[in-house]
Order: structure tokens, then sequence, then C-alpha cells
């Protein structure tokens, strides 16, 4: 998350979008910086759950909505970046955030196909800056010693305004 946080390069008051907002921990990290942040999700369960998790860290200026994320941005007339962490509809997704988004998208992935549908309908916007892929391993006991045991991988896709 702290990686996504930083190629998103939120500066205070800005307007920003969690789109499959899930658990709220990435909006309710954006929240810390950001002026207003718009969380997005279509299960009402994360939504109810993200709430809970936002009102127990004090993050009071996120704003809940839930349905499906095109719906919601067609909405939304402006924001300075926005972190997409789900992959529905991510196309159509992607064609409206480049048309609101002052700043920086960026897309997380886990699968191998949502990394290339982000990169290529960015490409296709012409706001495709780069991608990176994180991998993180952790030390495990085996047979009297020490390994790494790599966790799964995350695809951060960076696109953004004015980019070509």
């Amino acid at each position: 998350m702290a990686v996504s946080l930083a190629k998103l390069g939120i500066r205070p008051g800005d307007r920003v979008a969690d789109i499959g907002c899930g658990t709220g921990k990435v909006a309710i990290a954006m929240s810390r910086v950001a002026g207003c942040v718009y969380a997005i999700d279509r299960r009402p369960e994360a939504i109810a759950y993200a709430r809970r998790e936002a009102s127990a860290a004090g993050a009071g200026n996120i704003e809940f909505f839930e349905g499906e994320a095109a719906d919601i941005l067609s909405r939304i007339d402006h924001l300075d970046a926005a972190f997409v962490g789900g992959s529905r509809g991510l196309p159509e997704v992607l064609d409206l955030l480049a048309t609101r988004v002052r700043g920086r998208i960026v897309v997380n992935a886990v699968m191998v196909g949502t990394l290339h549908e982000a990169i290529r309908s960015m490409q296709r916007l012409g706001i495709f800056i780069e991608a990176v892929h994180l991998q993180v391993s952790r030390t495990t006991a085996i047979a009297g010693g020490m390994m790494f045991k790599p966790l799964n991988p995350v695809y951060i896709i960076v696109g953004g305004a004015g980019c070509s």
C-alpha cells in the first residue's frame, strides 16, 4: 500500500477516490492527507465494514458509495488522484477516470489478466506511465534453518493526466 500511495502523490486538500475500497484501509490512509475521499464498492458488506473502520480511525472526510464504480464516477466531476483496487469493469472505469483525474491513477492487480487489461487500457488512453512488480518474502523456518517464503506478488500500474 505504501508504494501505491507514494505513486498517487496525494497532496493536502486533494479530492481522491478509492475504487473497490474493500476494507477501507487505502481510503483511510488517503484521508490522512486528502481533503475528501470517495470510497466506492459494489458490495454492501464491504461498505459497512469500511465505514466501521473509518469511524474507528476517526477518518471523517471519507464519503462512501455503494454501487458500480462506473455509475458513481459518472456523477463526480473531477478528482486529483484515484486508486483502483478492484478489476470489475476496469476499461470503463479507466475511461471515466482519464477524463476526471488531474493527477495520478494507480491500479493494483494480483492477476496477470488485470495487469494486461490495465496497461492496455491506459496505453489506449495515452495515460500509461509505468508498471511495477512488487514481491515481498518473509523468513520461515525450514530443516533447522531459515528460508524466504514469497508472498503473493502485486502489480502496481500507474497512469495519469497529460502523459503519452
